[in-house]
């Protein structure tokens, strides 16, 4: 337990400080394999002091069955596809499942101004496989976009980089986490 201990706070660590450059963020950037998960993306800024009026959400592969949160004064979308490897659900084969997400500002008095903060909501179940989820965020403002979808070559950490994809760690099934609806 002690171990297990050690090594979900260094890997939340890891996350953390691979996130911290990041300006859209998950709150819990470490989850379980097979496990419910609820991403809950922080927008923190807008773009160069444009208010944001749009947040476009690639889902990777591993989060399955993804279902957006509606937010007041945003219109919600969903993408599907058919998918290159179907999955079993509750005894039901999954053939499409939802790859992208947005939510569009219904207004102006909807958008996120540049001073403030939100956040976008979705969540799904984690395949069984441990590793890391990289979500690319397309986040579009009243003047120009910031395309949160770069992925380092090797490893997790995303220092340097000006619009870091962002990083959920999955971990092993059994490792000791709370679980997540």
């Amino acid at each position: 337990m002690k171990n297990t201990f050690k090594s979900i706070s260094a890997i939340a660590l890891l996350a953390a400080a691979a996130s911290s450059s990041s300006h859209i963020v998950l709150d819990e950037p470490v989850a379980q394999a097979g496990a419910s998960y609820k991403a809950v993306l922080r927008v923190g800024h807008g773009c160069t002091g444009s208010p944001t009026t749009a947040i476009r959400v690639l889902i990777p592969t591993g989060l399955r069955g993804a279902k957006p949160q509606p937010k007041p004064g945003w219109t919600l979308a969903t993408r599907s596809e058919k998918l290159a490897q179907p999955y079993s659900s509750h005894g039901k084969q999954i053939t499409d499942d939802v790859v992208e997400i947005s939510w569009t500002a219904a207004s102006r008095e909807s958008w996120l101004a540049d001073a403030f903060f939100d956040e976008f909501v979705l969540r799904g179940t984690l395949s069984e496989r441990p590793g890391v989820l990289w979500f690319k965020v397309l986040q579009t403002c009243e003047t120009g976009s910031n395309d949160w979808s770069e992925i380092p070559t090797a490893g997790v950490s995303t220092q340097g980089m000006k619009t870091p994809a962002i990083l959920l760690k999955v971990l092993p099934a059994g490792a000791g986490m709370d679980h997540q609806h």
